[in-house]
């Protein structure tokens, strides 16, 4: 009993030191630093990735996107004022992979819209470029496939979904888009796109960045589900049946009126010809007769 106190004693009067708590502290700092090592080793090699691609995408960048949009994207400007390209800091790595992923960009030509054309990059050269510009300055991400897939959906949350998106797509989006989806024409020589083959991923990254003329919805605006439910109501019109028989392309009473014009009231006038016509001859038939 004696020597256990005396054990303690002189342990605690080695606490009591100043070397022992630098000694203790940087014992923490060496165990802190080695369980953080062996259970979090991805985070070190994730950053070099990421610094590697940024690199390549910088590559690409200054080959092909740095002419109208300058070699740090801060955008060109013409001597009239107008943006040859516009400034990509803050448009986040969804607007690349938006703009490079649908063959809008890079542009054939400075336009007042750019339309899809056969994409000039593969996914990991646009995966590259969206990260170069995501570098630049914080802006939305490439939203995760769990974001807008339906996959995950039962039938009753399916059917819930489409009505809960039909409703949001009807209220914002039919004035450009109309609403089947089959797009439209808009001032100043836009348009908006038809969206009958446009893929989920890419109707989310267009609702999150608001590419060309149409607005942007951020999560603050329409929530990721909210998004998903008019990826589901777009995705519906795809399946649904034409249950009136020619559908004219779905673009609404104007195209509808017109081709009843038209085809219609056309047949209708001549027919009526016709009528007059064979009638006039059988009358002049009979008055020679006479």
């Amino acid at each position: 009993m004696r020597f256990l106190n005396r054990s303690v004693g002189r342990l605690s009067r080695h606490r009591r030191r100043p070397l022992a708590g630098l000694v203790l502290l940087l014992l923490g700092l060496l165990l802190t630093g080695g369980l953080y090592s062996a259970f979090a080793p991805a985070t070190a090699s994730t950053a070099s990735d990421n610094e590697e691609l940024v690199a390549e995408g910088r590559e690409l960048f200054l080959v092909g996107c740095a002419f109208c949009h300058g070699q740090n994207g801060e955008g060109v400007s013409t001597v009239n004022g107008n943006w040859l390209g516009p400034t990509l800091a803050g448009v986040g790595a969804a607007a690349v992979d938006f703009q490079v992923g649908t063959g809008r960009m890079p542009m054939a030509q400075p336009g007042a819209q750019n339309p899809t054309k056969p994409i000039s990059y593969d996914q990991g050269e646009i995966d590259a470029l969206a990260a170069y510009v995501a570098s630049l300055a914080p802006g939305p991400a490439v939203p995760d496939p769990s974001d807008y897939s339906l996959a995950g959906l039962s039938s009753d949350e399916r059917e819930e979904a489409i009505a809960r998106g039909g409703q949001i797509f009807l209220t914002n989006c039919t004035a450009c888009h109309n609403y089947a989806g089959k797009g439209g024409a808009m001032p100043r020589g836009g348009y908006a796109p038809n969206l009958s083959d446009t893929s989920a991923k890419h109707i989310y990254e267009a609702l999150l960045t608001g590419p060309g003329q149409m607005d942007s919805f951020s999560n603050g605006n329409l929530s990721p589900e909210e998004k998903r439910d008019v990826i589901a109501y777009l995705y519906s019109l795809r399946e649904q049946p034409a249950y009136g028989g020619f559908t004219f392309g779905s673009l609404g009473p104007v195209g509808e009126g017109l081709l009843a014009w038209v085809i219609g009231v056309g047949a209708l006038v001549a027919i009526a010809t016709w009528i007059a016509a064979h009638t006039a001859r059988s009358n002049k038939k009979k008055g020679a007769a006479a």
